[in-house]
């Protein structure tokens, strides 16, 4: 009998989820390689990568509670909750 993988939970959206990646509060780009990091689900990663530069996430968006009250993400957190998605393509626009 297989497995049944592990579930965890993404610190941003809270969802049980199977996979989870590594998120430099500070972008490594801005000098967070070393620094404090938050296990985010793919969506959610790629989201708050798509939703802010590297230099916003240092300044502003910097902590789990600071991207969850961002203004730019409420519509998503909201519409990702009841989501069983595991993996969300996205592609950065025009700004």
């Amino acid at each position: 009998m297989a497995k049944k993988q592990e579930q965890q939970v993404c610190e941003l959206c809270g969802r049980d989820v199977q996979n989870l990646s590594r998120h430099h509060l500070i972008p490594r780009e801005e000098g967070g390689r070393y620094g404090a990091t938050a296990e985010l689900c793919q969506p959610c990663h790629s989201t708050v990568h798509l939703k802010f530069s590297n230099r916003e996430l240092a300044v502003t968006y910097n902590s789990i509670p600071a991207l969850q009250k961002a203004e730019p993400l409420q519509k998503y957190l909201k519409w990702v909750k009841g989501k069983r998605i595991e993996r969300i393509s996205n592609s950065r626009g025009k700004r």
